[in-house]
Parts: structure tokens; C-alpha cells; sequence
């Protein structure tokens, strides 16, 4: 025992850089951004993924009610061995429907889903080379790992990159692409035009993570590529429920055929228990809200552009503009803590600080995201109150998005 103890106490030395600390909150219940924490009281969130705030939403509060007084709380199982309740069935069929595929599968979270299905994806074509963004989250990364397939890294939305690499490999061999539309960290869009042209052009397997843009971006809240007019230019979507659809689980959607396979044998499908019944009901009726409502995308992408402009006349530099994902780039990892730290105890403002492995060594933000929950005078306040600590801090100014 001692020898591993040692061993640990070693690690934590070494990862003390790294040293994660999580404020504990209490998200008000209709609400919010208003939460609560045992040390500051009453706090104002600024960080959440629950970009349009269905996590509060009254039509999904009661959807959940209502399923728990119906089923309880558990699914009691996975769908292999407890079934599959009806929401279940549902909801599959209608984010199926969203995104206009033959099929959806529903996983416990965003993670399982990437995972499962690139291993699926890319581990069973024989001779599999896939291809993913050098940005692509974690999930996908450790999905096409597990798949054991040949992979290429093209440089971050690079399309002529891409080609480069797709172009040096046997064109008999199946080929895979993975990348994200709307980027978790940064907040930049992908060039998916250009992307699915390379695609297309080389015979590809297409795969789109579309979690940060459901809900919030084209019709019905399809996401980046239905905006764009190129829904049908990408085989399979994958999206989550946790967060414009405010509760938790992922999900892929796409040709039958495909959604089958992935079905029968993505390990982190079968062996993990399913959904609750009340969770389903609820990203159910959330999805349901947000196919026929404008009202929460045009309050988020209101308030994304007030910030953007308060920011930029700060000069406050940040990593992008082109989505509700407002990174504010500081580059320092104590530096980037005090920051979020006195934003907490002077406004009551909570930020986390995004440090590695989330970002990159020396490339540490605060990843703001004003949502449609926040009003226009709160985004003027939570900028003043973040101008105060630039200037207190004499943290050095930039021009902008992209600009340091």
C-alpha cells in the first residue's frame, strides 16, 4: 500500500499546476443565471452549458414530473437487459426528425456517444483511415483510439490541410471524417463548406459533432450545417441533450444501416445503464420546444453580439465571434484563477478557468457564455465588472476577437 501511495503523492506533486478546484452551487430553480454557493451567497452564472436555459424551462420541469410519476426514478438497467422505455423511443424519433436522418440512437452523455460510435465507425471498416480536426474534443479522440484505425490529424478548420492528407492515402481504402462544427473551447466555426467538399470529392465517411450549435443554430435548432444548407452533406450528426436542451445524454443520428451497427456493437451503448425514463421525457420535450420557438435563439445570439462589441471596445481580447461561446484569452493559468476568483468575490460573477488539459499550456481563458437567460444591462455588467480587473490587474489589452 505505501509503495502506491507514494506513487500518488508523486503524481499529485507533479499535476499541482494542473490542480482543478470546483465551486459548489445550487442552481435556483426557475431562476436562473441566479445560484447559490455556500461561501458568496447568491451568485450570477456566467459559464453554463445550458445555453438557453431549457434546464429550467417550466415545459421541461413538468415533462420530468411527470415521467417520474409515471416510471420512477431509474431505467433499471441498459436497453439490453431492462428494455427500452418509450421515451426513449421518442426522443430518438424525433432528433431523427431534427436533423432529417432515417434513424437516431440516444447515449447516456455527449462522451459515451463520440466514443461509442467513432469506435464502432472507425473500427470496423477494414483498412479505416480516419481523419479529425487536431481541436476535436476528448471524446473524439479517445473514440477513434479505442476504434484501433489508422488516424490523420489535420491542422484546426484547414480544409486544404485536410485534402493534403486525405490525398496521400490509397483511395481503395475507407476513409472517415470527424470534426466539430462549432468549436467547445475556442467558439470558432468550422468551415464546413469547404470541408464537406473535400469530403465529397474523396468518397468519406462523414461525422459531425454538432454539440455546441443544437438547439441554438439553423431551423429548428438543427445545428450549423442545416443553417448552412449542408445537412445532407454530413452522414451522421452527433449531438447532446445537456446543453441548449438543458438536461443530460448524447446521441448520433444518420443513415439506418449506420445507427444499427452502432446500436449493436458500441460498447458504452450496451454496457452502461440507460437513461431514466424522466431525463428522456424531459431532452423530449425540450427538443419539441425548440423546433418551433425563435424566442430563446434570438435572446442568445442578441446578447453573444453585446458582448462581443462591449468586449472589443474594452479591448478585452477574446478567440472568437462567430458563436455564443466567448473565450476570453488571458494565457496565464494563476493569472487566468485570480481573475475568475475576484470576478466571484467583488460581483458575485462566476467564470471557471479553463486551464489544460482543456486548453492547451499557456493558452488558458475564461470561457464566458452569455445566455438567453442573461439581459442585455446583466452582459453590460458582467463586461464593467471584467474591465474593473483588467485594469486592476494591468492585464495586458488586445483588439479584440483573435487579437492579443
Amino acid at each position: 500500500m505505501t509503495q502506491y501511495m507514494d506513487f500518488f503523492s508523486h503524481l499529485a506533486e507533479e499535476s499541482a499546476s494542473r490542480k482543478r478546484e470546483f465551486l459548489e452551487i445550487g442552481r435556483i430553480a426557475g431562476r436562473f443565471p441566479a445560484a447559490t454557493t455556500r461561501q458568496d451567497g447568491e451568485i450570477s452564472v456566467w459559464c453554463s452549458n445550458d445555453y438557453l436555459g431549457m434546464g429550467q424551462h417550466p415545459l421541461v420541469l413538468r415533462a420530468m414530473k411527470t415521467a417520474i410519476d409515471e416510471y420512477g426514478a431509474g431505467s433499471g438497467g441498459s436497453r439490453n437487459i431492462g428494455g427500452t422505455n418509450h421515451y426513449h423511443v421518442l426522443l430518438e424519433r424525433e432528433l431523427a426528425e431534427l436533423h432529417g436522418k432515417e434513424d437516431a440512437l440516444v447515449f447516456t452523455s455527449g462522451y459515451s456517444a463520440n466514443e461509442g460510435a467513432l469506435s464502432v465507425l472507425a473500427g470496423r471498416m477494414d483498412g479505416c483511415v480516419a481523419f479529425s480536426d487536431e481541436l476535436n474534443h476528448a471524446s473524439i479522440i479517445d473514440g477513434l483510439r479505442h476504434s484501433g484505425a489508422e488516424k490523420r490529424i489535420f491542422r484546426h478548420n484547414d480544409p486544404e490541410h485536410l485534402e493534403e492528407l486525405v490525398a496521400a492515402v490509397d483511395p481503395r481504402r475507407p476513409k472517415l471524417l470527424v470534426t466539430e462544427s462549432v468549436h467547445s473551447m475556442g467558439g470558432d466555426v468550422a468551415p464546413l463548406a469547404e470541408i464537406a467538399d473535400v469530403a465529397k470529392r474523396y468518397g468519406m465517411l462523414t461525422f459531425l459533432d454538432e454539440v455546441h450549435a443544437v438547439g441554438m443554430y439553423g431551423p429548428q435548432g438543427a445545428g450549423i450545417a442545416a443553417e448552412r444548407g449542408l445537412a445532407g452533406e454530413f452522414d451522421l450528426v452527433m449531438g447532446t441533450l445537456a446543453k441548449a436542451f438543458g438536461t443530460t445524454g448524447g446521441y448520433v443520428a444518420g443513415p439506418s444501416v449506420i445507427v444499427d451497427a452502432v446500436r449493436a456493437f458500441s460498447r458504452s451503448f450496451i454496457f452502461t445503464t440507460a437513461l431514466p425514463p424522466s431525463v428522456a421525457a424531459g431532452g423530449l420535450a425540450a427538443v419539441r420546444h425548440l423546433r418551433g420557438s425563435e424566442a430563446e435563439r434570438e435572446r442568445l445570439r442578441r446578447n453573444a453580439r453585446t458582448m462581443h462589441r462591449l468586449l472589443t471596445e474594452r479591448r478585452i481580447p477574446f478567440l472568437s465571434d462567430q458563436s455564443h461561446i466567448v473565450s476570453v484569452r488571458v494565457g496565464e493559468d494563476g493569472l487566468c484563477k485570480r481573475i475568475s476568483a475576484l470576478l466571484l468575490e467583488r460581483h458575485g460573477m462566476y467564470v471557471q478557468a479553463i486551464n489544460a488539459p482543456s486548453v492547451r499550456v499557456g493558452e488558458e481563458i475564461l470561457r464566458v457564455a452569455p445566455g438567453a437567460v442573461h439581459s442585455p444591462a446583466d452582459v453590460r455588467g458582467f463586461v464593467d465588472a471584467l474591465d474593473g480587473i483588467w485594469t486592476a490587474l494591468d492585464v495586458p489589452r488586445g483588439g479584440g476577437s483573435g487579437q492579443a
